[in-house]
């Protein structure tokens, strides 16, 4: 196999390794949430940065991967359990956790993305 292959196998394993819907999902969700940010930062009139706008870029991009690593560990530690609790409360806890997985999409998503791998090479084994 020649590198181009090996590469568009990776990318097609990692990138591909989740569902449309949820993707789609995902990218609003981050979408929205650096729109938030990117209104906040400018809202008297300053200008961002090349390099924030990068960042809020790539945040985004790699946000559905960051939220897939931690909807994976609460799926752990939880395991089927169900909580009753106050729906305030929840979205709040939600919300919270959506902005935290956007912010530190950049450091966590690589996680996701390496699960992602192993597991799809797991299952064409």
């Amino acid at each position: 196999m020649e590198a181009e292959e090996i590469m568009k196998e990776f990318v097609k394993c990692t990138f591909g390794g989740l569902k449309t819907s949820y993707l789609v999902r995902q990218y609003i969700f981050g979408a929205l949430i650096a729109a938030v940010f990117f209104s906040a930062a400018t809202k008297n009139g300053q200008e961002l940065s090349i390099a924030t706008i990068a960042v809020f870029t790539v945040n985004t991009l790699l946000y559905p991967y960051s939220r897939f690593v931690y909807e994976r560990i609460v799926e752990f530690v939880m395991g089927n359990n169900v909580f009753f609790v106050n729906a305030v409360l929840m979205l709040t806890v939600k919300a919270f956790t959506m902005v935290l997985c956007w912010a530190a999409a950049i450091f966590v998503a690589p996680l996701g993305l390496a699960y992602i791998y192993y597991h799809q090479l797991k299952t064409q084994s």
